[in-house]
């Protein structure tokens, strides 16, 4: 096992308990939910059963059906023709196994089972209330890809289910530290600078990882597998949204106007470029985005929550809006083309931002602020006749009276900066003071991917420097 150290504690911890649990582990499509349950617990599973997309009630109950035989070593003459039969089958079953050690329950992709009027939800409510968690050796575990349905009908339910849960795991993709753990468990050696190229392409979900071939370039590996007619992820998209959402229109709608803005949306300005009519529909649908973690929100500095933006945080889906969709139709070379283009190196630059973003913790922790209360947020002032707006993407406002600004540069080589930079750098530090008001220390930091080489311009705008090694740590 790859990673996963808080997710495995939390797991192990559940073992050990003296009573039944029922646990909901929730996550983006492929990042590793299934794999998790399975691995852990392999010794302890009693019962599995996973939905399957778009089937219909007999389907899924003969599917049941086979797994529960599997699994008890009884061949049923026929399928049971109610979710309250197979559960009762179910429950007669749980009755005869082993009471000494921990049994788990694992019901994969839940929200394809438990579709409108099937009645399956209800019962497995009654299942648990009844019986499992009355005895001390089951683990009921929930799983789903579909976050905002597991929040909705488990985690926040008013039914039979409301306060039932009692742990509750959301899976992150992997981080880059993960990601070349991932990696050289493949046996696939990469610099930092080759796996932040794969990162800032797939992200950190490990199934897109996987793809990755030993020895290959990243500029080939992305063109067989985004580009080439057989690549395992040029039809990923169109999935994607939908197998995780109903009516995924209005989700892909607002994905595609925030792919064009990776600093971020508001709104208003959300509303108006997705042709989405704002109220409950458009409220659901960004809600759903917020809680699958394909989105996020913040709340620019000195803001209230009226000032909240929404930002995009899926790697993948950002570079196909960037490069993906408009070349669908391939010739060998692609992507060798694409990656040498003025388009591509300036998409490095705020896909290394979004980088940065997604590791946060690493960044105060080689600031040496970890145990420093701060606040993640961005600045943005709009331009008028008199003056140019400007915008801070990364502001870390700490409690102990320092607020760094954050300037990330992805480049070929060290980065040097020049005196219009450094003026521009120094102008900008003096701006956000002026237009904030803020009687903090106003540190100009520097996060960059090969390095700063140090000139008398760099000493004299920069004051903290962060490597993209950093980011690994």
């Amino acid at each position: 096992m790859i990673g996963r150290y808080t997710e495995i504690k939390s797991l192990n911890i559940i073992l050990k308990k003296k009573s039944s649990a029922f646990l909901a582990v929730t996550g983006r499509r492929r990042v590793g939910k299934t794999y998790l349950i399975d691995k852990h617990f392999e010794k302890n599973m009693c019962f599995r059963f996973t939905g399957i997309q778009n089937a219909s009630f007999n389907e899924q109950i003969m599917n049941f059906t086979a797994k529960l035989s599997e699994h008890s070593g009884t061949q049923f003459m026929s399928s049971p023709k109610t979710w309250q039969e197979a559960l009762f089958m179910l429950k007669n079953y749980l009755k005869t196994v082993d009471k000494k050690k921990k049994q788990v329950i694992f019901i994969d992709e839940l929200p394809w089972v438990s579709t409108t009027k099937s009645g399956f939800l209800e019962l497995l409510a009654h299942l648990w209330n009844d019986y499992l968690s009355k005895e001390n050796h089951f683990i009921l575990v929930v799983c789903g890809s579909a976050s905002s349905w597991l929040t909705k009908h488990i985690i926040n339910d008013t039914g039979g289910l409301h306060n039932r849960l009692t742990d509750l795991i959301h899976l992150q993709p992997f981080s880059l530290a993960e990601t070349k753990l991932f990696l050289n468990s493949l046996a696939i050696k990469l610099s930092t600078n080759e796996i932040a190229k794969f990162y800032m392409t797939f992200g950190g979900v490990p199934y897109y990882l996987e793809q990755i071939r030993k020895g290959e370039s990243v500029a080939l590996a992305i063109d067989r597998i985004c580009f080439s007619n057989s690549g395992v992820l040029k039809n990923e998209y169109n999935n994607l949204y939908k197998a995780l959402f109903k009516n995924a229109s209005n989700h892909e709608a607002i994905v595609k106007v925030l792919a064009q803005k990776l600093s971020g949306l508001t709104r208003t300005e959300i509303i108006e470029k997705s042709k989405i009519k704002a109220g409950g529909n458009y409220n659901r649908t960004i809600d759903e985005l917020v809680q699958s973690g394909f989105v996020s929100e913040f709340i620019p500095f000195g803001r209230k929550k009226r000032g909240v933006m929404y930002r995009l945080n899926d790697e993948f889906s950002i570079f196909y809006h960037k490069f993906m969709q408009a070349n669908q139709k391939y010739t060998k070379g692609m992507w060798l083309q694409l990656s040498a283009s003025q388009s591509y190196k300036i998409w490095l630059g705020f896909a290394f931002e979004n980088l940065c973003l997604r590791h946060i913790e690493s960044i105060k922790n080689e600031l040496g602020i970890s145990g420093v209360y701060s606040e993640v947020s961005s600045y943005r002032v709009a331009g008028n006749k008199e003056e140019k707006g400007f915008q801070i993407d990364l502001l870390i406002d700490r409690k102990d009276d320092v607020i760094n600004l954050c300037e990330m540069k992805y480049y070929a080589t060290s980065y040097k900066i020049d005196k219009p930079y450094a003026k521009a750098l120094e102008e900008k530090r003096q701006r956000f003071i002026e237009n904030s008001k803020t009687k903090k220390r106003v540190v100009n930091t520097l996060i960059t991917n090969n390095g700063l080489i140090e000139n008398e311009h760099s000493l004299a705008v920069i004051e903290a420097e962060i490597e993209l090694d950093a980011l690994f740590r």
